[in-house]
Order: structure tokens, then C-alpha cells, then sequence
């Protein structure tokens, strides 16, 4: 049973999705204190948040049982995102639910600001009828730049099309011919866009780059009149900056839905009468509450009970039908992580170098990669290492991960092969599944053999002479230790040269029998690997 916790107001149409699943107990708690929240998360497996709950590093620390936050709603910048992948938890977001209402709020502040829409009405509460005072400026004909093209911005282009406005817009991901498709003059960079504008919308989520991309120096090249709409992140847009174009003239107005700090700590921005300000309405519709609630639920459920990961902000997306696919795949690197780690010569690892070859090269290899680096690092690490933040614990510790690929089929359907550079050398393994589940080791180093790559595995280097795998196997009798399968690769397929033998043993055997074993003359190393049994889930996937 997965608990999830929601600590804000939520949807009731969303807690019934939540609710309807059986897999699934919702704990509901708002108005929680951030000591309070981080209490509740050690027994919960995921948590749906909206803007009110704030996920700092402290809450996050160590909650090893959480595993999924989905905030509904766009932005998660009250997700502190880089702690969370450290702590190896996806984080998702809804950017859907809400598109339609931000757009329309949008619009309709810049048609508010436009015609003079809350001073006039406030004039009239008042008692005064001020037709002359509150003249507008029509938009059809105007140009509107957009920064940020996404769902939201493309959405507001396809509003303004509609009110007959040119629009440009910024956004260094949007193809051409789709922006040409609709209907918007497409720009790369943003100097090359603020001159053009009447009025100009910002639609990015707020990080480090977009963080005052609207600043004095920008408002400076602006059209003497430009008006500015943000319904996206407080931050996007300098507020002081924004205050003194405002009073310099040089821009004629704001409509503002969002702020640095809600509610605003200073208010001389928003008291400027040229400013038409919302508190943080542009999702602020029944319909996009609903949305977002089904759509947080929906995700939240899909992880949890299916591998799902769609809308990830710190991982790529992958649905159901393509984790059950790539699932062995994952567990085939994770394994040869495991066993390159426990290898005599792991110590004082450098990088690894990960290739892929036939059909497991037309798969998302960036997530088998991450799942051959966490178990690369698991053994080595006291922290909780997992797909979600494999990458950035190696790049933590200097460690160079890269991978290729190549679709042409050799040997095998499919191949892994890992090689890690240490201190000590380069060890290597390559290992591939036969059937549908079977993961075999096919090489080691330069040896090609046919071993299971689950269980405990004694490996063991020497010159093939007779005499010695009987020995063994009288040692092992004399000390009841079986030997279920076993594997010999030799150096060139040359009698009397250099081999390598693995034996999957159903139990372990004595550290002075091991010791008996390296002190044999034509024993050259030996290393006792302890892997996950057969079938064994994946810690981190399989988690029902």
C-alpha cells in the first residue's frame, strides 16, 4: 500500500482519483508546519503539493521512503529541486491543466491595462464618471512579443492572432516552422526581439537564466510606451527596474498577476496607478483546479503503481509501456554496475565508458546508463542512490560517465558493455539477455564465457591446467558449499594459457576457504561478487 500525502488544497475531483485506486491510502493534512511536513513525509511514498507547502533542502533530507513529488501546477520553484534529485526523488509537475486559464488571464489583462478597465470601474464605484480620463489604446494592429513559447505562450500567440496583433516571439527551442505554423515571427535572441514590441509577455518558468531577463538595460530598448504583462513568475521581470521605467515614462503601464514575494512585501510597484495587478489568479479558475488536481492525481498514481514518470523536471519522461519494455535492460546495467564495482581492481574510480549494441541501442539508453551508474555507486555510497540521481552523485565525485551506441548486431541481439577506469586499471564486463528475462555475463576482460550474472559469483583468474576446477570443487564439497552453474573463458580458446572461471554458488563460503582458494599456485586472483537473485525487482522501480 503507497501512502500519499497532500498538504494543500486539493481538488476533491483530484482526491478521488487518488481514492479510487486500491493500491493507494491519501493522507490529507494542510496547514502543516515545515517540521510538521517533514514528520508526515518519513510514511509517505509521494506527496502532491501546490504553492503553499515549501520543499526545502532540511524537509527533503534523508525522507527515505519518499520517492515521487508532483506539484499541481506549473511551477515548482517551491520545490528545491537540486536537493530533491540528490535525495533521488522525481519531481513532476502539470503543465497542462492549467494553460488555458493563464492564457485567458493573460489576455484579459492586457486588454484590462489596454482600455483602463479597474481604474475606470473603481471611478464608478466612487461615483464619478470619467469618460476623458480613461482613453485606451486598442490592440488590434499592436505587436505582442512573447518570451517563452511553450504550452502557455503558444497559447496566448493563438489569442492574440485571434485579436489581430503581430506577434513575435523568443524561445530557443521552438522550431521554426513551428512557430511559422502559428503565425508567430520567431527570434533567437531576445535583444533582437524588445525593440519590436507594444507590449510584451513573459511565459518561462524562473531559474537562474530567466531570472530578470526583463531588466532596465532591456526596458531601455524598448518602444517609448511598451506595456508589460507577467502572469508567469514573479522574478522574470525586475520589479525596481519595471517601477522606475514606469515613472520615467518610458513605459506606459504593467499588469502584473505575480510578484517576487506573494503577497508583496513592497508595494511601490503595484500602487503606481499605471499598474494593474492580480494576486496570483492566472490558474485561479474552477475548471483549471480541477484539471490540475485529476492531472497531479493521475500522474502521482501512474508512478506509484505503474513506473510511470511523465512531466518530470528532473528526469526523462517514461511511460508505462516503455519501463515494462526497457525494464530488463535496467536491471541487466544495474547488474553489471554491481559486479564492475565488486571487481579486485574497483578502487579509485575515475570514469566509465558504457556501450550499447543491436536492439538495446534504439532504447532510452540515458536512463540505462543511470541505472548502470547507480549500481556502479550504490555499494560504494551511504546515501540512497537510484536512476533519479545517479548522474549527478558520479559527477559529484569526479567520475566521468559516457556511453554509445551502435544498432548493428553482433554476436548478440543485444549487448552491454561497461569498462571503468580506476587506479589500478580497466576492468571490463559485457553482458546480454537471452530470451526475454535470462541476463547472462558474456565477457570479463578479454575472456568470453556464458555465466549467470545473479547470485553469489566466485570469480576467479588462472592458468587453465588440469587438476583445478576439481579442487575446487573437493574444497567446496569438504566445506558444503554448492555450485549451481559454471562458466570457463579462455585466453584465445588456447589450452595451458590464461581463463577466467565464475561459479554461481547457492552459499558462501568461508573466508578461509576463499583464502585456500587465492593461495593455490596456479591462481592468479580471486573475487567473491554478491549480485541480487534471479528476478529480483529493481529497488528503486519495483516497488509494490
Amino acid at each position: 500500500m503507497f501512502r500519499v500525502l497532500v498538504t494543500d488544497n486539493l481538488s476533491p475531483a483530484g482526491l478521488a482519483v487518488l481514492e479510487q485506486h486500491a493500491g493507494i491510502e491519501v493522507d490529507v493534512r494542510q496547514g502543516l508546519s515545515p517540521e510538521e511536513v517533514r514528520e508526515a513525509l518519513k510514511s509517505a511514498d509521494g506527496i502532491i503539493i501546490r504553492s503553499a507547502t515549501k520543499l526545502t533542502p532540511e524537509l527533503l533530507k534523508d525522507q527515505k521512503r519518499l520517492k515521487v513529488i508532483v506539484r499541481a501546477g506549473v511551477g515548482v520553484d517551491n520545490i528545491d529541486l537540486p536537493a530533491a534529485t540528490r535525495e533521488g526523488i522525481v519531481v513532476m509537475n502539470t503543465p497542462a491543466g492549467n494553460t488555458t486559464s493563464t492564457a485567458e488571464h493573460t489576455v484579459a489583462m492586457m486588454m484590462a491595462l489596454s482600455r483602463n478597465i479597474a481604474p475606470a470601474a473603481a471611478g464608478m464605484v466612487a461615483g464619478r464618471w470619467d469618460r476623458k480620463l480613461y482613453t485606451g489604446t486598442q490592440l488590434s494592429g499592436k505587436t505582442l512579443g512573447i518570451v517563452g513559447l511553450g504550452r502557455i505562450g503558444l497559447a496566448v500567440a493563438k489569442r492574440a492572432n485571434g485579436l489581430e496583433m503581430k506577434v513575435v516571439g523568443y524561445d530557443p527551442f521552438l522550431s521554426a516552422e513551428r512557430a511559422a505554423e502559428q503565425g508567430i515571427e520567431l527570434y533567437r535572441e531576445i535583444d533582437d526581439l524588445v525593440p519590436l514590441c507594444d507590449y510584451l509577455t513573459v511565459h518561462t518558468p524562473l531559474t537562474d537564466e530567466t531570472r530578470g531577463i526583463i531588466n532596465a538595460e532591456r526596458l531601455s530598448k524598448m518602444r517609448k510606451g511598451v506595456r508589460i504583462i507577467n502572469c508567469a513568475r514573479g522574478g522574470i521581470v525586475d520589479e525596481k527596474d519595471l517601477a522606475d521605467a514606469i515613472e520615467s515614462g518610458q513605459v506606459a503601464g504593467a499588469a502584473l498577476d505575480v510578484f517576487t514575494s506573494e503577497p508583496p512585501t513592497d508595494d511601490r510597484l503595484v500602487k503606481l496607478p499605471q499598474v494593474l495587478s492580480t494576486p496570483h489568479l492566472g490558474a485561479s479558475t474552477d475548471e483549471a483546479q480541477e484539471l490540475v488536481a485529476v492531472e497531479a492525481a493521475e500522474l502521482i498514481s501512474g508512478f506509484l503503481l505503474r513506473n510511470e514518470i511523465r512531466h518530470a523536471v528532473n528526469l526523462a519522461p517514461v511511460s508505462a509501456a516503455e519501463m515494462a519494455e526497457i525494464r530488463t535492460y535496467l536491471d541487466l546495467s544495474r547488474r553489471l554496475g554491481l559486479l564492475l564495482a565488486q571487481h579486485p581492481q574497483a578502487g579509485g574510480l575515475k570514469s566509465a565508458r558504457i556501450m550499447y549494441r543491436g536492439e538495446v541501442a534504439s532504447k532510452n539508453t540515458k536512463l540505462i546508463t543511470a541505472s548502470f551508474t547507480s549500481g556502479l555507486l550504490e555499494a560504494a555510497l551511504d546515501e540512497n542512490v537510484n536512476i533519479v540521481n545517479a548522474e549527478i552523485m558520479a559527477k559529484d565525485r569526479g567520475i566521468e560517465i559516457t556511453e554509445s551506441s551502435s544498432s548493428e548486431v553482433g554476436d548478440f541481439s543485444t549487448l552491454i558493455q561497461a569498462t571503468i577506469e580506476t587506479e589500478h586499471g580497466h576492468p571490463t564486463a559485457a553482458g546480454t539477455v537471452f530470451g526475454k528475462q535470462f541476463l547472462r555475463l558474456v565477457r570479463l576482460g578479454t575472456f568470453t564465457l556464458d555465466a549467470y550474472l545473479d547470485g553469489l559469483m566466485l570469480i576467479f583468474r588462472h592458468r587453465d591446467v588440469p587438476g583445478l576446477i576439481g579442487f575446487i570443487g573437493t574444497l567446496f564439497g569438504q566445506h558444503g558449499v554448492n555450485i549451481s552453474h559454471m562458466s570457463l573463458g579462455r585466453e584465445n580458446d588456447v589450452q595451458g594459457g590464461n581463463a577466467v572461471a565464475v561459479l554461481n554458488l547457492d552459499n558462501p563460503p568461508t573466508p578461509e576457504v576463499v583464502a585456500e582458494i587465492r593461495a593455490h599456485p596456479e591462481v592468479t586472483s580471486v573475487a567473491l561478487v554478491k549480485l541480487p537473485p534471479a528476478g529480483a525487482p529493481l529497488p528503486w522501480l519495483d516497488r509494490g
